[in-house]
Parts: structure tokens; C-alpha cells; sequence
């Protein structure tokens, strides 16, 4: 059995957090992946992998080779990519990782539709509202709804991206018309703590200048679902993805409120690991959501739809 099977036996272990979970994920017994990072144990003479019955976890040499094996791994996918698409010939598997609320919104119709346009590309989604460590975590690409700011990576804006400050009617015929993003401070308000702002919600005057307004309320959750349910409850205001509120907003449930002070000024992105060759498999993910996105463009909500 050759060295690199091995090693990718142990990568999906690893990724998976235990042998059962691995041995679903990809189709092979557990007997045999055990075997196979048993045999790479043994031929490195070290342990990787400190397992009992109750927990699993990696030793200082494991996380060391996991780490190294992964960038491997992947420059040999690369090259494989490079040789396949010089014959016209692109597939394999893009890991690739996306806000939760990205995907439940009508904006995952973008990654479903790439799967149905490309069979021979497989898709492993990772949906995760944290911020994720593409290079430490092994991933291909990252969709990110952001200001963005870090410059060790590659990003290809795919699309304007639009919140919106809203309330039922309800709450609005009971506490009134908010006429300045000030008048929140003394409101009740959902908090999506997703959010970097939390509840620190940031605005802009008139002239231009930044506002910052500390809100509270009597619910805070890491859900912008959660957070609109609880707004269309009538429970306090909140500020979602237009994205994410547009069926509630057209349905006439939530109102919008305060919008010539939204800053508007984030976008979503295809992000990836800065390489010296980008795999053609993820250029290919990365053309398709740019002109998806040009067809199905995201829209700012103004005074005249208000």
C-alpha cells in the first residue's frame, strides 16, 4: 500500500473527527481506514492519533503531520489540475466553506446550480458562520459576506451585498417610526451576534460621517433566520442581509426603516489561499458564481420600495 493513500486515509480521519465519521464520509470501512493509519504509524515510528472509545485528538506530531501532509496533498491535486485542464479534461472535489445563512437564502441556488452545470466537479460545502483559517483548515475556497480586509488572500467580489434595518408593523403602530438610527438606543432590538458590529450597530450622517449607536433588546442569537423570525414576532428591530428579509419585506411582514443611513458598502466574495497556480477546477467555481451573480444581481432597497 503506497505512502500517500495512507496519508490521505489520515487526512480524512482527521477531517472527520474519528474513524465511523470517515469511513460514511467517503465509503470505505472503518477496519481499513484503522489499518491504514495504523501502517503509517508504523512506518513514520511515531503516534498520530491519540484514540480510545470516548475521545479522539491529535498528538504534537500528528497535528505537525496532518498540517504538512495537507499542503502536500494539495500541490499534487494542483498539479493534477494543471495536467488536466492543459487536455480540457476539469473535475475533482472543491472544499469549500459558506455562511449558514448564504446557503438556506435563495443565494445557495448559486453553488446547486454549479453542481448541476458541472457533474464532474464535486462539492464538499462546509457551512460555518465562524471565520474560517482557509489555509490551516485545508479549504479551496470561502464565500464571504464582508467588509473585506485581509490581504493575505485572494477575492474576487461576486456581488454588492445590502443590509436593512426592520420591524414589524406591529411594533412600529406601537413604538413608533424610528426618524434617526439615535432614536434605537432607547427601542428594543434583536442581535444577530454573527454580526462584527453585535450590538454596536454602525450607520451614516448625512455628511457622510460614521455613527455608532449601542443597542439592546431581549434576544441575542447567532442566527439572522432566528434573528427574523423574532423581528416579524415583533419582538424589537434588527438589522438583516436584504438577502435574507426580501420575502418578508415584500410580504409587506417586516418594514423597513432608516434607510438613507445604511452604509451598504460590503460586498460577497470568492476568497482563496494566495498560490502560484490556481486550480483550474476552482477557477472555474469561482467564473461561474461571478456571472450567476451578474444575472441574479443583489438589490439595495430604496425610499421609492419602502
Amino acid at each position: 500500500m503506497d505512502t500517500l493513500t495512507r496519508m490521505r486515509a489520515f487526512i480524512d480521519v482527521v477531517e472527520a473527527e474519528g474513524f465511523s465519521a470517515a469511513a460514511r464520509k467517503i465509503g470505505r470501512s472503518k477496519a481499513l481506514l484503522s489499518k491504514y493509519v495504523r501502517e503509517l504509524e508504523d512506518d513514520l515510528g511515531v503516534r498520530l492519533l491519540n484514540r480510545t472509545t470516548r475521545q479522539f485528538s491529535l498528538t504534537e506530531s500528528g497535528h505537525t503531520y496532518y498540517h504538512r501532509a495537507t499542503e502536500i496533498l494539495r500541490e499534487l491535486d494542483d498539479l493534477q489540475d494543471s495536467i488536466s485542464e492543459s487536455s480540457g479534461d476539469v473535475r475533482g472535489k472543491i472544499k469549500l466553506t459558506a455562511p449558514r445563512s448564504f446557503a438556506d437564502a435563495s443565494l445557495g441556488m448559486s453553488l446547486i446550480d454549479f453542481c448541476a452545470d458541472h457533474p464532474e466537479i464535486a462539492l464538499d460545502i462546509h457551512l460555518d458562520d465562524r471565520f474560517v483559517d482557509l489555509v490551516e483548515e485545508g479549504f479551496d475556497l470561502a464565500i464571504r459576506i464582508t467588509r473585506l480586509q485581509d490581504s493575505s488572500l485572494i477575492a474576487k467580489r461576486l456581488s454588492a451585498f445590502h443590509t436593512v434595518v426592520c420591524a414589524s408593523p406591529d411594533l412600529i403602530a406601537r413604538l413608533g417610526m424610528p426618524e434617526t438610527p439615535e432614536q434605537l438606543r432607547e427601542m428594543p432590538c434583536i442581535i444577530d451576534t454573527n454580526s462584527r458590529s453585535r450590538n454596536n450597530w454602525q450607520f451614516r450622517n448625512q455628511d457622510g460621517s460614521m455613527m455608532t449607536v449601542a443597542i439592546r433588546g431581549p434576544l441575542e442569537v447567532n442566527s439572522p433566520l432566528t434573528t427574523m423570525a423574532a423581528t416579524v414576532k415583533g419582538l424589537g428591530f434588527s438589522v438583516l442581509p436584504r438577502f435574507v428579509a426580501d420575502g418578508e419585506l415584500n410580504k409587506g411582514t417586516l418594514v423597513p426603516v432608516l434607510l438613507d443611513y445604511m452604509l451598504n458598502d460590503g460586498g460577497i466574495y470568492a476568497v482563496y489561499p494566495h498560490r502560484t497556480y490556481l486550480p483550474a477546477k476552482v477557477r472555474l467555481l469561482v467564473d461561474y458564481l461571478a456571472k450567476w451573480f451578474k444575472d441574479n444581481p443583489c438589490k439595495e432597497l430604496t425610499n421609492d420600495e419602502a
